[in-house]
């Protein structure tokens, strides 16, 4: 059945993709973002033969929730899933209070204006395994939350705001925490594809810490597959991890990308310092996913790479005139 959906955040490299897939499953798409549409190598939803079937508004969370709100009722959208956030852990430590007023205040104030539309279905929350903290082995949804970076105390103020609005008003929410999400169209300041751009344009790769802690990626396809079946058909009031059981210190993942393009990784990597509050390991349990959403992961850390790969040798010329850093905008 074709259902409307509103993705905020669709300038993100998780609202894009999950936007392409969502055009690609037959859906009529609404994406939000406080900047206007980058690159289109950015954009997977513009790489769609059914693109038509998306519209981009330029909403700022923090400045358009009326307008957001107008959207919602005009086109009656019944589905939404919200991927905007400020997003950077390091550097939530220099504009703490920018990090809280999105991801904290201003979620909060969109989900007292959601709550009072009776035709909403479904509200997906994407938050992050960072409000865990560090942690030792494969925890499950229900972990005790301890952040430790501004970026994850302000991801889980909104959380646990979200979780009382379900217990007080039926708030039709789901929560999705996804491992590190990797893929063709992501930023170019993220590990791999700064990893990939710095090989093939010798450039030297700042390594913080050494790479030593650990990760699990996973591809933005089995992700955005796995988002589409929780916003249709998981519980309310229910968090789900999406993961790989698969973990890789950081310095291995580099080693990784440097094999594949025949570089030698002491040519391109520069150990400094680690990164402040930065946790050393988190790991996801995703059983609840797997066993009652009929979700696996089906793309694996090599193939994922070499698409990665293929992306940006394809767009090489574009992506190294695009900004390859952060850049933060309050």
């Amino acid at each position: 059945m074709i259902q409307k959906f509103l993705v905020l955040g669709s300038n993100s490299f998780s609202g894009a993709s999950f936007s392409a897939h969502l055009l690609d499953a037959g859906h009529i798409v609404y994406g939000a973002s406080r900047s206007p549409e980058p690159h289109d190598a950015f954009l997977p939803y513009k790489w769609q033969k059914s693109k038509e079937n998306f519209q981009f508004h330029q909403f700022d969370l923090n400045k358009d929730l009326e307008r957001i709100i107008d959207l919602v009722k005009a086109e009656q959208i019944s589905y939404i899933v919200n991927f905007a956030s400020q997003s950077m852990v390091g550097e939530s430590w220099e504009n703490p209070g920018d990090w809280f007023r999105t991801n904290a205040l201003s979620t909060v104030l969109l989900h007292d204006e959601l709550r009072k539309i009776p035709f909403l279905e479904k509200y997906v929350h994407v938050s992050t395994p960072e409000v865990y903290g560090s942690t030792s082995g494969f925890v499950k949804e229900d972990h005790v939350l301890n952040p430790s970076t501004p970026y994850a105390v302000s991801r889980a103020a909104a959380d646990m705001s979200l979780n009382s609005f379900f217990k007080t008003y039926n708030f039709p929410v789901v929560y999705t925490r996804a491992a590190n999400v990797y893929g063709p169209g992501q930023q170019l300041y993220r590990i791999i594809p700064r990893t990939i751009l710095y090989a093939l344009t010798g450039r030297t790769l700042q390594l913080h810490g050494g790479g030593h802690s650990e990760r699990s990626f996973i591809h933005i396809e089995d992700v955005s597959v796995a988002t589409i079946k929780i916003a249709l058909n998981g519980q309310l009031g229910e968090c789900y991890h999406i993961s790989t059981p698969q973990l890789i210190s950081i310095r291995d993942l580099v080693e990784k990308v440097c094999e594949k393009l025949s570089v030698d990784p002491a040519d391109l990597i520069e150990v400094v310092g680690e990164r402040q509050g930065k946790d050393q390991t988190y790991s996801l349990d995703d059983g609840k996913l797997r066993s009652t959403l009929d979700w696996s992961d089906r793309v694996s850390l090599d193939q994922g790479i070499d698409q990665t790969i293929d992306w940006m040798k394809s767009n090489l010329k574009d992506l190294t005139a695009q900004p390859q850093s952060y850049i933060h905008r309050p």
